[in-house]
């Protein structure tokens, strides 16, 4: 499976450029719609997990790798995907998680970290140790970055060689913002300096070499750059080839290998296909699929507040409301404004920090109550197109209301199929 991955640079060299959505997400009902459609098209599917969600300790799901890979798995069967095309990837692994504490202790856990993850069956590891830890300087220099990330492909590819596994593939470099967008105002964003990325990828080959990874380096199928696309609270950059020009050009002295964006959440159809064509075939996808989840989630919210007496009014965004107020460690931070800001960010953000929420007893609960307050009923059309104008006549057959989620989230998954299978 990951042959397909180390294909996209000889495919764009070629004139045939294709590439793979990379669906960052534990939720459920993202994976569910995301092995749904990998079932119905025959091709491989990418799911990816990142340091802070999943990891040895449990991370903010209470997931561990190897819990991770039998819940997508678990759905996949449920699916009646064929598990051989499930290809499993880790985001963001270094010390990010525990940069609080010293570098060394920081790296150690990282260490552990990427170990669960390759025994768990992660092939596709994005090796990121560009954060500063304490005691270190606020800003990483490329060779203390590369060197802490050789350290940890040397733990990976031991793992690997222990366990009989497959040897994993790479994805390696610096410029990752802040994970889940960007927390303050955007009006542009630069794309990385050309010079920058060369530097960044000689650094790497040069310290890879000297640890004795030269064959680890060789299976590094990427670097991560900043196109020039992000998104805030309620903006979003969108991808200008343009702009990038220079720095898709970089790519041809590198014949081997391609770029990665560290996300592609909220990009048109037609931007997603130029960042294929351009060399970034991975196309990172998160906060985008849950935004629609939850996009969905309030519309049926608000169709069984006009439709069922006794429902309530609006008591799914009225519990989420309270858990977010009551604990505002997941959003605080990343939103600005006055209060009556604060609220709409807190539920309509773009940045989606909503997303954490729903893995809470109550919230879940909440959801639940709406689904079986849905279930067997037929949705009057008009009902539909007020709420969900978007998917009012694929849900004229009365589809339940879950199948709703899935199709919310599909939607945004076709636009990205598109774009890598063009």
């Amino acid at each position: 499976m990951t042959t397909l991955l180390s294909t996209f640079a000889e495919a764009r060299r070629s004139g045939r450029p294709v590439g793979i959505a990379s669906v960052c997400s534990a939720h459920p009902t993202v994976l569910r719609a995301a092995l749904r459609r990998a079932r119905r098209n025959g091709r491989p599917v990418l799911i990816e997990a990142t340091c802070n969600q999943v990891n040895h300790l449990g991370g903010y799901t209470g997931m561990t790798p190897r819990d991770f890979v039998a819940l997508t798995r678990s759905i996949a069967a449920e699916e009646g995907l064929d598990p051989s095309l499930i290809l499993f990837g880790g985001d963001h692994l270094g010390p990010n998680p525990w940069r609080a504490e010293p570098a060394a202790a920081a790296m150690e856990k990282a260490q552990a970290m990427v170990r669960a993850y390759v025994e768990a069956g992660f092939t596709k590891l994005h090796l990121d140790a560009s954060m500063a830890c304490r005691g270190d300087p606020p800003a990483l220099d490329d060779a203390t970055v590369a060197t802490r990330a050789a350290a940890l492909c040397a733990t990976a590819e031991a793992a690997a060689r222990e366990k009989g596994l497959p040897l994993p593939v790479y994805i390696l470099g610096t410029e990752v913002p802040v994970p889940g967008g960007a927390d303050h105002a955007l009006d542009h964003v630069e794309p990385t300096d050309p010079d920058a990325a060369r530097t960044t990828i000689e650094i790497h080959r040069t310290l890879f070499a000297q640890a004795g990874l030269d064959d680890a380096f060789a299976r590094t199928i990427a670097f991560v750059v900043q196109p020039g696309v992000e998104f805030g609270s309620d903006t979003v950059i969108a991808y200008d080839p343009a702009k990038a020009q220079a720095l898709s050009a970089l790519l041809e002295a590198f014949p081997t290998l391609n770029f990665e964006a560290h996300s592609t959440d909220y990009q048109s159809a037609a931007a997603l296909a130029a960042l294929v064509r351009d060399g970034y075939p991975i196309l990172k996808v998160g906060p985008g699929l849950t935004f629609a989840y939850r996009e969905a989630l309030y519309a049926l919210d608000l169709i069984a507040t006009e439709l069922l007496p006794g429902y309530g009014d609006r008591p799914l965004m009225r519990t989420m409301e309270t858990l977010m107020t009551a604990d505002p460690s997941d959003w605080r931070g990343h939103y600005h404004g006055d209060e009556a800001a604060l609220r709409l960010q807190r539920h309509y953000s773009y940045s989606d920090r909503i997303r954490y929420y729903w893995t809470r007893p109550e919230a879940q609960a909440a959801v639940s109550r709406l689904l079986d307050a849905l279930a067997g009923r037929r949705i009057p059309p008009t009902l539909l197109h007020q709420f969900l104008p978007q998917m009012a006549e694929a849900a004229a057959d009365g589809s339940p209301a879950e199948a709703l989620l899935i199709e919310a989230v599909d939607r945004v998954l076709a636009d990205y199929d598109q774009a890598a299978n063009p």
